[in-house]
């Protein structure tokens, strides 16, 4: 589903990412660890298209498609939804018409959708306006199941959201990984697992999102390098014990 092949980024002339080779199969999910200031986030950005993040080199291509010099909006339509750790306030614009537009003309049921991450009383309220870190979370998760997209970008979905919002967030992650808002509870795991359409990457530094979501592979980012692949639990389990000084002896 999605190719990124030899990609070199800079912000403000500083290469930040040298040379990224990646490639997730549709229904995958691919967990990104590493330091703060490793990449991480830019290459998400880079992956939306936002301008600030000049790519010198490399391709990136999305069922098909190169999108490497695509607008943000032609990813958004093509199927590529992203939930940012930082979103920004929009005064003057209410959840519920961002959400209506988000569905891209397909109908939707936009108080159905905001019932299952208890989000209804937002509805009438401005975009992130005075909302917690747990509830701009959930802002962002009703837009992503409104869009309903084929890859989605989650960077840091545990960012700012006490253990009460936690696990809310986390089955939502994962109900919209998994392409079923409203599973089965007949159906087994595996028989879920082998349907599951929708891509994700996730970034994660408390690795909490992993108690939800069926991850399949990892890696870490270190100064703008792939490195250590292996299963995301094994990978938590390392840094925990070690830190990121094993991923620098592996880069060296």
């Amino acid at each position: 589903m999605l190719s990124i092949e030899d990609l070199h980024v800079s912000i403000d002339d500083k290469e930040v990412l040298k040379g990224i080779n990646l490639d997730i199969a549709e229904g995958e999910t691919f967990i990104l660890f590493g330091p703060n200031g490793s990449g991480k986030t830019t290459l998400l950005m880079s992956l939306m298209g936002f301008g600030n993040y000049e790519i010198n080199q490399g391709r990136i291509t999305f069922k098909g498609t190169d999108i490497t010099n695509a607008a943000i909006h032609e990813r958004a339509k093509l199927g590529i939804g992203m939930s940012f750790q930082r979103p920004p306030t929009i005064h003057g614009l209410k959840t519920k018409h961002l959400v209506r537009m988000c569905a891209q003309g397909q109908p939707v049921d936009v108080e159905g959708l905001a019932d299952m991450v208890n989000f209804t009383d937002f509805l009438d309220r401005d975009i992130n306006s005075g909302f917690s870190g747990g509830e701009i979370k959930r802002s962002e998760l009703l837009q992503l199941m409104a869009q309903n997209p084929n890859l989605v970008l989650f960077d840091e979905p545990e960012s700012g959201v006490d253990l009460e919002n936690m696990q809310l967030i986390g089955t939502t992650v994962r109900s919209l990984l998994d392409g079923d808002l409203r599973p089965d509870p007949l159906e087994s795991m595996k028989e879920r697992k082998s349907r599951r359409q929708t891509a994700g990457l996730i970034i994660t530094h408390t690795g909490y999102i992993l108690e939800y979501v069926n991850a399949d592979r990892g890696q870490v980012l270190y100064d703008g390098h792939l490195c250590c692949e292996a299963n995301p639990r094994d990978i938590l389990d390392h840094i925990g014990k070690y830190g990121y000084q094993e991923c620098v002896r592996c880069l060296n």
